[in-house]
């Protein structure tokens, strides 16, 4: 039997999309007919979502087996009550290699002063040479799919690194820390934070006045995880106040990022458009047609969401 699988997702993101799915389908053996409009919301199976304002009411969706979502942030649907069916999240592999390349990339720009060096035009030989990565303590806020796979490059680095998660992990050559007072123990001294939680009402300002002071002085704090992990104005303050060195911004509470906010004219924040890791459409369509094919054998879903974490 044909299932049916609902495309929802922004106009034009289908384009994208629809022959990495069609393979990947293919390849997984799944007979399917899926796109945008697939027919009535009651004889749809399975839906691949990204936020999309046209579909909030999945009441309708009857025969709903599992919401596949493209990205690895859920907030925006984990606590809709309309959805009663399993929900996953994006865990794929180019997901997770992508954020570590860009967080890498940052770290190692930082570490080893490059821009200081870029910024040299007076033909003046200064030399530099910047500490061994071992002599650098990274706080790694957030240990899953995404943190945890960050966390492991920069051990494998020799980074001197914490890791701090809502529930205990075990990560080799990684510090892991738990609770309030593990979120202290990570943060302190700490050359490097890297926010990477999710985006939920626990985490909400997490990176505080409070987390900032207990970071080494000059310190670089690296948000590629969401806009509102941190508190704008204690950033802002820490870096007037030279706690903190810099901050490389990806993610925001309002994207995008309004012109006349702050962080655009802050010498001392860089600010990216959004981009860390982008959902792969070939790698992110052969892991959704995974979680189908575990789905009609009876499998567990893999990143099946929490919904009561709300991740």
């Amino acid at each position: 039997m044909s299932l049916k699988i609902l495309f929802s997702a922004r106009p034009g993101l289908w384009d994208d999309y629809e022959a990495p799915f069609r393979a990947a389908l293919d390849e997984a053996g799944i007979v399917a007919e899926l796109g945008p409009g697939v027919g009535p919301p009651e004889t749809v199976d399975y839906i691949v979502y990204a936020p999309n304002p046209d579909l909030r009411d999945f009441a309708p969706y009857t025969r709903l087996k599992a919401v596949l979502s493209l990205w690895a942030g859920v907030e925006t649907i984990a606590g809709n009550e309309t959805l009663t069916a399993p929900l996953t999240r994006m865990a794929d592999p180019g997901l997770k290699e992508g954020m570590t390349e860009w967080v890498m990339g940052h770290v190692l720009h930082h570490h080893l002063n490059i821009g200081h060096a870029l910024a040299r035009q007076s033909g003046t030989w200064e030399p530099y040479v910047p500490p061994l990565a071992r002599e650098r303590r990274v706080a790694v806020l957030g240990l899953g799919e995404l943190g945890g796979a960050v966390a492991r490059a920069l051990a494998a680095l020799g980074f001197d690194v914490s890791g701090w998660s809502r529930r205990p992990r075990e990560i080799e050559g990684v510090r892991c820390v738990s609770g309030p007072d593990g979120l202290t123990e990570a943060l302190a001294g700490a050359h490097f934070v890297i926010c990477l939680l999710p985006g939920t009402p626990k985490t909400e300002s997490i990176v505080d006045t409070a987390a900032l002071g207990s970071t080494a002085p000059g310190a670089v704090l690296i948000n590629p995880g969401r806009g509102t992990l941190i508190d704008d104005d204690a950033v802002i303050e820490a870096l007037d106040a030279g706690q903190l060195g810099h901050a490389v911004l990806d993610v925001f509470r309002t994207e995008p990022l309004p012109e006349t906010h702050p962080f655009w004219a802050h010498t001392g924040i860089t600010v990216t458009p959004h981009v860390a890791s982008e959902t792969r459409p070939t790698t992110a369509a052969r892991f959704i047609a995974e979680n189908i094919r575990r789905s009609e054998d009876g499998k567990a879903l893999l990143a099946l969401v929490d919904r009561a974490s709300g991740y």
